[in-house]
């Protein structure tokens, strides 16, 4: 240690909490006065922070802080007397003195003493420097001669073309405690790097975007030095470097700069997303690429346009690979075409033929960031981010619910009182009535009676009392549960913004990849949703994004031609209505070109052309949402291969959501999404079926009726009604849920009508029970997926229902549909007869066998549904009802011997008959199969139409047999 005198350690917590207000202050005034740098309140407020820190100082013995802060004092009591004009370069001194602070007060008791002695040198240049701001700028300019701290250079430094060698990569003492502070740091300032950098795009000479990038460069690299991770020093410093040189009018940025730039940034997240074993190796893999893109980044500052920097003549990435990190890349923009490149083993550029450029990979969309509301911490947990003054708001009631607990052993304690009463009236009772039955006279009786009249007012009173008490308590108890669960509720709530922020990105790059000029537009950025919907709400709103930047908006030129701004506007826009989450995204480009959609219609024979004729635009448009259904002159990496918006309206109809599409050709086109706001309380119709209430969504309910018994009509042995000129098939929601049903004859039906994209139903149930707002309780993973059912809730009396999957009852229904016999509604007891389909569910990984297969079977008559793999196969046996698996042997995931075991080990699930077909035909093969529990093992090397039917016969049958009535 040096010659300095000791932190008093005993007073370092009081210092921390002071210097953590302060600092605070001391930021946020020093960026405000960027803005108004003479403001007299803000340099008052600052010369108080920077004071108090200085008193600190002194109170723990901590001279070079008192040293530090007295000279950001006087600069801001010079600035108070107009002895100095505060420049932006000015902030940057400043600023750095208050990082200095704040990692004085982060350091740890045993690492502080260290610490110092390392960093002084640097911290008393600082100090000089700071000085010098008020004494004028001969006096900066001879603190800056004196030494080097580290500061932003007012000239960006010459391209760095020395490589780092692996040696002493490898060498590097990165200080990995402090690498999550590194992450959150990069996570938080690449998203303002991206936003502003698209910004600039259309306006580069924006000096607040400019300091607002130059700050958070700033920033990463200070989180880059405190890990000892000098690339990205480098890298930081250089990006600061040339907005700095942007601002101050030494070069101006070009779309050519924002690709260098965007990269940088790119770098930084895939560091911060590496984890940690890998870091080092990363390093190795790309020093080469860092050191080139720092080098070409300087040159931003000093050229319009960057001059490939020449590598040095062993520029290879080392031949040392790393798994990638587990997140998704970062978008990345091909280079321009005369550029030529090499992704190395990681798909990351490389240097060659001299220059540095970005590998051409297709833009996958993915955020550049991940979601900002949730993380994994090293153990796998989900973590989760609440906002300071919600917990402090959910602290606050949890402390009033333990005040409310400690009244009710008062409370005890006041009924035992009227408890030893009561016992005191009824001995006095007892005692009158043996008094009474001795022959008592009435004198004797007299105070008898007198006693048992005042200790029975004194027991009605103290009931009376407790009685008040009670309703009380449970009146303020009611408020705090009711308030406790609003602010989990909004603790769940995060702004929209937060789940959007790789989407400018995303459209950037995508418009620059196809030569479109698009504006894009994000409204509703503070729009409130949960958490969960707004996980969910990514893959869908990317697939909308990119449908719109290459379907729906027109190059410039076709633009022009049809008399629009050559720049297309993409809208964005999330806000709530009707306590519903409403998300849109429009485009004001071609839209949906109706003749050419009835065409693909016809051309699929998806529908017979009158009736094509007939269909209004809403019922057109609705098959764009069918699989593998697009309008798409041609396939490109971005889209035209019909998948995208079927994905889209699965998963908003997984979160209770409809997904709707407004189109007017030549002028844009709209997606409507409407979600529940939150996903843990939901808005339910409460109905009783058989004998159990269940809880049906009501986002997911189309109408309720009620309709005469005898109006239910039978066609094709299908009960049906008819509601608004439509027959809608009825059917008992007991028998789908595999319930009793109720022996009532009843003369009116309650019907829910319920649908998904391809199916109608009206299930008949009880009655309604009314409607509530239920808070959704999860089901115990180890229970799998119940057929119908999604999760569970708790009424207001404490009796628990189940909540329906409206999406899986729907399925349900079809399968009981298809095969098995109905049980007539309306008529308890009386069933349907109907022919039987026999229904086969086939498994197999291999595209070829699995259809193979289907269609042959299909073409005998059977009913044919495949799986993939054996995790498919398993839960679709589970949630369906089959006559016949066929199965493969080896699969992913799960090969077909463990399926046929939990087959046959399911109770419900076990008589159904198993047959195996695999390429293995020996005979230790086929033993191994039956000794699974397989009922029949084909080799697919007599694999013929005859041999394959005549198994399936013999196991179930012909494909068609009569039900029984």
């Amino acid at each position: 240690m040096s010659d300095r005198a000791p932190v008093d350690l005993s007073m370092l917590e009081m210092f921390r909490v002071e210097v953590h207000d302060r600092t605070e202050t001391l930021n946020a005034g020093i960026v405000a006065l960027e803005g108004n740098p003479t403001s007299k309140e803000e340099l008052q407020n600052l010369m108080r922070a920077a004071h108090s820190i200085k008193g600190a100082s002194r109170i723990v013995g901590l001279e070079i802080g008192v040293q530090l802060a007295h000279e950001m004092e006087d600069c801001f009591v010079a600035a108070q007397e107009g002895r100095l004009k505060l420049e932006p370069w000015h902030m940057d001194f400043l600023l750095q003195g208050v990082d200095v602070f704040s990692r004085l007060a982060e350091s740890p008791d045993t690492e502080l003493e260290a610490w110092l002695d390392a960093q002084i040198p640097e911290i008393e240049a600082l100090a000089k420097q700071i000085g010098g701001l008020a004494k004028g700028p001969a006096a900066a300019s001879a603190g800056s001669a004196q030494s080097s701290p580290p500061t932003p250079a007012p000239q960006p430094p010459p391209p760095a073309t020395a490589e780092v060698s692996a040696q002493e990569l490898s060498s590097i003492d990165l200080d990995m405690s402090m690498f999550d502070m590194f992450r959150v740091e990069v996570e938080a300032h690449a998203a303002t790097l991206n936003d502003g950098l698209i910004a600039l795009e259309s306006n580069p000479t924006n000096t607040e975007s400019l300091q607002s990038l130059m700050r958070a460069a700033h920033s990463i690299k200070g989180a880059s030095r405190i890990v000892g991770l000098e690339a990205g020093v480098k890298l930081a410093h250089e990006l600061e470097d040339c907005f700095v040189a942007a601002q101050e009018g030494r070069t101006r940025l070009t779309p050519e700069h924002i690709d260098l730039l965007l990269q940088g940034v790119d770098l930084f997240v895939q560091l911060a997303q590496t984890s940690e074993p890998e870091i080092l190796t990363w390093l190795k893999v790309h020093k080469s690429m860092i050191s080139g893109l720092a080098g070409q980044i300087a040159a931003c500052g000093q050229n319009p346009v960057p001059t490939p920097a020449a590598p040095p003549a062993q520029s290879a990435a080392p031949t040392v690979t790393a798994p990638p990190p587990r997140p998704p890349s970062p978008v990345s923009v091909p280079p321009p075409p005369q550029t030529h490149t090499q992704p190395d083993a990681l798909g990351m550029p490389s240097m060659v033929g001299g220059s540095l450029a970005l590998a051409p990979r297709p833009v996958t969309g993915a955020s550049v960031l991940p979601a900002a509301t949730t993380t994994r911490n090293t153990t796998g947990a989900r973590v989760v981010r609440v906002n300071a003054d919600n917990l402090n708001r959910l602290l606050g009631l949890a402390g009033e619910s333990l005040v409310e607990t400690h009244w009710r052993s008062r409370f005890s304690d006041s009924l035992l009182q009227v408890r030893r009463a009561q016992n005191k009236l009824s001995a006095a009772i007892r005692r009158l009535r043996n008094a009474m039955e001795a022959g008592a006279v009435r004198e004797q009786l007299e105070p008898m009676i007198g006693d048992l009249e005042q200790r029975s007012e004194e027991c009605s009173r103290s009931a009376a009392e407790r009685l008040a008490e009670f309703e009380l308590f449970s009146h303020r108890t009611s408020t705090l549960a009711m308030r406790l669960h609003q602010e989990a509720v909004t603790s769940r709530m995060r702004p929209f913004d937060d789940g959007i922020q790789g989407f400018p990105r995303l459209v950037r790059d995508l418009a620059r990849q196809m030569g479109k000029s698009i504006r894009f537009d994000v409204l509703g950025r503070a729009t409130e949703v949960d958490r969960d919907i707004l996980e969910k709400l990514e893959a869908p709103l990317n697939h909308l994004i990119r449908n719109a930047v290459d379907h729906g908006l027109e190059s410039p030129d076709e633009r022009q031609s049809a008399g629009k701004n050559p720049t297309g506007v993409l809208t964005l826009e999330a806000r709530h209505r009707a306590g519903m989450l409403f998300v849109s995204v429009s485009d004001d480009g071609r839209g949906v070109n109706l003749d050419r959609l009835r065409e693909k219609i016809l051309e699929r024979k998806l529908a017979a052309p009158e009736m094509v004729a007939k269909m209004t635009e809403p019922e057109l448009l609705e098959f764009l949402f069918l699989p593998g259904f697009s309008t798409a002159k041609q396939v490109t990496e971005i889209s035209g291969r019909g998948v995208g918006l079927d994905v889209v309206q699965t998963m908003i109809q997984e979160s209770s959501g409809t997904v709707r599409i407004i189109s007017k050709f030549g002028q844009g086109t709209m997606f409507q999404l409407q979600l529940p706001i939150t996903l843990s309380v939901i808005h339910a119709l409460l109905a009783e079926v058989g004998s159990e209430t269940f809880a049906f969504p009501i986002s997911r309910i189309e109408r309720l009726v009620s309709v005469p018994a005898d109006s239910v009509q039978t066609l094709e042995n299908r009960q049906f009604v008819t509601i608004e000129g439509e027959n809608v098939g009825v059917v008992a929601a007991a028998q789908v849920l595999e319930l009793p049903h109720s022996s009532a004859v009843a003369k009116t039906l309650s019907l829910i009508v319920v649908s998904d994209r391809s199916n109608r139903y009206a299930l008949a149930v009880e009655r309604f029970a009314g409607e509530r707002e239920v808070v959704v309780k999860p089901l115990d993973p180890r229970l799998g997926k119940v057929p119908a059912i999604a999760a569970a809730a708790i009424l207001e009396d404490g009796a628990p229902v189940l909540v329906v999957d409206v999406e899986d009852l729907v399925r349900c229904t079809d399968n009981l549909l298809s095969g098995n016999t109905l049980r007539k509604v309306g008529a308890p007891g009386a069933t349907i007869v109907a022919q039987k389909v026999r229904r086969v569910l086939v498994v197999d990984d291999s595209f070829t066998v699995r259809e193979t297969e289907r269609k042959l079977l299909e073409r005998h008559g059977y009913d044919v549904k495949t799986a993939v793999d054996g995790v498919d196969g398993w839960n679709a046996a589970r949630t369906s009802n089959f006559d016949l698996i066929i199965s493969d042997v080896d699969m992913p995931r799960m090969n077909g011997l463990e399926l046929v075991r939990l087959i046959k080990n399911d109770e419900r699930l076990k008589n159904i008959p198993v047959m195996m077909v695999s390429y293995k035909d020996r005979e230790e093969d086929r033993l191994r199969g039956l000794e699974a529990g397989a009922n029949y093992y084909l080799a697919k090397s007599s694999f013929n139409d005859d041999t394959l039917i005549r198994a399936v016969v013999d196991l179930i049958g012909e494909a068609r047999c009569a039900s029984p009535s």
